[in-house]
């Protein structure tokens, strides 16, 4: 149970990026009537765009 719990604390950039600010992104295109380049849906440009940041985030140690 430790090891989980310390496995879980250690990707929390990585889980906030996907269960708060993909969504946030998504919504925000949305609402504002983005269009998301390429052609591609919303979902998947948020999902690379908030994965990207929190994948910044977990190897750096920063959001900015």
């Amino acid at each position: 149970m430790q090891k989980l719990l310390g496995l879980v604390v250690a990707l929390l950039p990585l889980i906030f990026a996907f269960a708060f600010l993909v969504p946030v992104i998504a919504q925000g295109m949305d609402a504002l009537s983005l269009q998301a380049p390429f052609g591609l849906p919303t979902l998947t440009f948020a999902l690379m765009v908030g994965g990207a940041w929190g994948l910044v985030a977990q190897l750096t140690g920063r959001w900015i």
